[in-house]
């Protein structure tokens, strides 16, 4: 399967089975950032937090190509983009 259809099915189509799993992926961004936050001493915000985790995915295949740390990178993405995407539709287009 292309990288890109295994990312989308990851991101968009397989969310409901996350969810019953780790809870909605966007309010888990905004947990994670909260704590965070508490741990830095300063604001992290949730679009801080995606982009740390696809730092950390760039910094593992700089180790060592592994098709899993690009399909995880692809996916933040996606997802990234759906909480824009939200956020625009809830009026709240900051990042």
């Amino acid at each position: 399967m292309n990288i890109l259809d295994e990312a989308n099915k990851i991101v968009n189509e397989r969310s409901e089975e996350k969810e019953r799993m780790y809870g909605p992926f966007e309010e888990g961004m905004e947990k994670a950032a909260a704590i965070a936050t508490l741990i830095a001493g300063r604001e992290i915000t949730a679009d801080m937090m995606y982009i740390c985790m696809m730092a950390l995915k760039l910094s593992r295949e700089s180790y060592s190509h592994k098709e899993d740390n690009l399909l995880d990178l692809i996916a933040y993405i996606g997802a990234w983009n759906n909480t824009i995407e939200n956020k625009k539709k809830r009026g709240r287009d900051e990042i």
